[in-house]
C-alpha cells in the first residue's frame, strides 16, 4: 500500500495503462509504451510512485477505504494520465514485498515478481537490495510503539522494508 521515498535519483512521467497499480509496486512499459504491473516478462522500468486503483487508497499507513481524493476515486493518475516512476537509483522503504523477504538478509539482492512487487527469489534481474529488514516504521505521530511514534499502518502486517533501487 505504500511507497515512502527517502532518496531518488530520477522520477519520470509515462502514460499509465488499464492495470491496477499500487504506488510501490514494480513497473514495466508494454508494447504500446505505456506503464502496466511487472508481470515477469520483459524488463522492470522502475517502481511505480503513484496509485492507480478503483477501490482502495495506497497512501502509507491509511486506511484502504479512505477515499484521498474523492473526485478521482483513488486513481492518483486519472486526471492526466500519467503515473510517477522512480528509477536510476535512490532509497526507499515500502510494504509492497511477497513473503520471502521477511527472513532475508540485509544485503541480498531484491528482485520483482510476477505481482509486480519485491521478492528474494532469485528472478531475471535483480531490481533493488535490501538495506532494512522488514519491522515496524515510525509515522510521525506520537505514540508508543517504535522510537516514540505510532507505527506506520500498511500490508505484510504494517511491516516494511527499506531498499536501494538498482534500476
Amino acid at each position: 500500500m505504500a511507497l515512502i521515498e527517502k532518496f531518488f535519483v530520477i522520477a519520470s512521467e509515462h502514460p499509465v495503462g488499464d492495470d491496477a497499480i499500487k504506488e510501490g509496486q514494480i513497473v514495466k512499459l508494454d508494447s504500446s509504451q505505456e506503464i502496466v504491473l511487472y508481470d515477469g516478462s520483459g524488463v522492470a522500468l522502475g517502481v511505480a510512485g503513484d496509485t492507480k486503483s478503483t477501490s482502495a487508497s495506497a497512501m502509507p499507513g491509511v486506511y484502504a477505504g479512505w477515499q484521498n481524493r474523492v473526485n478521482d476515486s483513488f486513481d492518483e493518475t486519472s486526471a492526466s494520465g500519467m503515473m510517477t516512476v522512480y528509477h536510476g537509483g535512490g532509497e526507499f522503504g515500502t510494504d509492497q514485498f511477497e513473503t520471502d523477504v521477511l527472513t532475508a538478509d540485509v544485503g541480498v539482492s531484491l528482485y520483482a515478481s510476477t505481482s509486480g512487487k519485491l521478492q528474494a527469489a532469485s528472478s531475471g534481474t535483480a531490481v533493488a537490495v535490501l538495506t532494512k529488514a522488514a519491522g515496524s516504521y515510525p509515522s510521525g505521530v506520537p505514540g508508543t510503539d517504535i522510537n516514540g511514534d505510532m507505527a506506520l499502518a500498511g500490508e505484510n502486517t504494517n511491516r516494511y522494508i527499506e531498499f536501494k533501487l538498482l534500476v
